[in-house]
């Protein structure tokens, strides 16, 4: 894809604790021909420590306001409420506070001229809903939105920060995500974002819904190749799928994933003869594994 004029693009990302997603989408552009002048990151209370750690990785990539040699800023833009950052998004004040701050970020950089690149693959998925609600009131046909695939062997040796850049053969691609600018179209809706989004509600139920007290207790419990499987199928990924990931046969796969519906029967007091399979754990730990 070719740039979309010569003037400099600013990037938005989403920050939780992989700072690499950062890098790797902002490599990916740089390679497109993008000038990228300027990084936001979002993100939820430094007192994260793995979301201060991410930053902190960041900022070391951000010497003296320049990026591999091209001037580039960084600037942070943490989520507030009444003053304070706000640590998670557990209640729909959380969700209209983090949402107010994502709108005037993208306003003010609107009202400045500023051709966006939304990423928004870091932290919570919350995040993601909440910028995507606002670009769709005031973004313009110029500005993009961002998902990025990793391929499982790549993630697992990047993770955390691990490896800050790819190369072309590890896979990573940016693709872009369809963004009907609403408010381009009927410059009337605009006047939306001057109040609090409500249909971010619907979905703030859907992932406050998870138990994370049972999730925890089940967490807690399993070896760390158990985990690996239980992230691998919070991920998304089938049985046959976790087992090519991890390198390991389907029938270990199996074994693990009968030992992890044996401690989600005990967390959750499920009946023995009540069938569950490995998309349980997509749908419970699915938001659960984005916070350890």
């Amino acid at each position: 894809m070719q740039p979309m004029t010569d003037a400099g693009a600013t990037l938005v990302a989403t920050l939780g604790g992989q700072p690499q997603i950062v890098t790797f989408a902002l490599d990916a552009l740089i390679a497109q021909g993008e000038i990228i002048t300027d990084v936001y990151l979002i993100h939820l209370s430094l007192n994260n420590l793995r979301t201060r750690h991410a930053l902190q990785r960041l900022q070391q990539e951000f010497l003296d306001d320049h990026y591999a040699g091209r001037r580039c800023r960084l600037r942070r833009v943490p989520l507030r409420a009444n003053g304070s950052e706000l640590t998670d998004i557990r209640a729909a004040a959380d969700a209209e506070a983090a949402w107010q701050c994502i709108r005037d970020l993208i306003a003010d950089l609107k009202r400045e001229g500023r051709r966006l690149h939304l990423c928004l693959s870091g932290g919570r998925r919350m995040l993601a809903l909440l910028a995507m609600s606002a670009a769709a009131l005031l973004c313009d046909h110029q500005d993009r939105i961002w998902h990025m695939h990793t391929p499982e062997a790549t993630l697992q040796r990047v993770k955390d920060s691990a490896l800050m850049h790819v190369t072309p053969a590890d896979g990573v691609q940016l693709i872009q995500a369809p963004l009907a600018p609403w408010g381009a179209y009927f410059p009337a809706l605009r006047a939306l974002a001057q109040t609090p989004m409500q249909a971010v509600e619907t979905q703030l139920r859907r992932i406050v819904a998870v138990d994370e007290p049972q999730c925890r207790q089940v967490w807690e419990r399993l070896t760390m190749r158990q985990r690996d499987v239980l992230c691998a199928f919070a991920r998304g990924l089938r049985p046959d799928q976790v087992a090519d990931a991890l390198s390991i046969s389907l029938s270990t796969v199996n074994t693990h994933k009968t030992a992890i519906l044996a401690e989600c029967r005990v967390a959750w007091e499920l009946a023995d003869d009540e069938s569950l399979d490995y998309r349980f754990i997509r749908e419970r730990f699915a938001m659960f594994i984005e916070g350890v």
